[in-house]
């Protein structure tokens, strides 16, 4: 994937908040921040949300038989 380079103006203590995180995670500041904005635009919970729908999809009989189980009156 081409990358493309954006430059962000913060103050110091943002700055160097951001430069601690990026150092406590292993990674560079840049690669740190893209994943921030990754996980805020829905990308990973939205791959979380389709493999939990796959998930259920897959095992739904399963948990309706259980269900019964618990609750023959259902």
């Amino acid at each position: 994937m081409a990358k493309t380079q954006l430059n962000v103006r913060v103050d110091e203590a943002t700055a160097e908040a951001a430069r601690a995180r990026a150092r406590q995670r292993g990674m560079s500041v840049n690669r740190d921040i893209e994943d921030l904005v990754r996980k805020d635009t829905g990308e990973v919970g939205h791959t979380f949300v389709e493999a939990a729908a796959d998930f259920m999809k897959q095992y739904q009989s399963a948990f309706a038989e259980e269900l019964d189980r618990e609750h023959p009156s259902r």
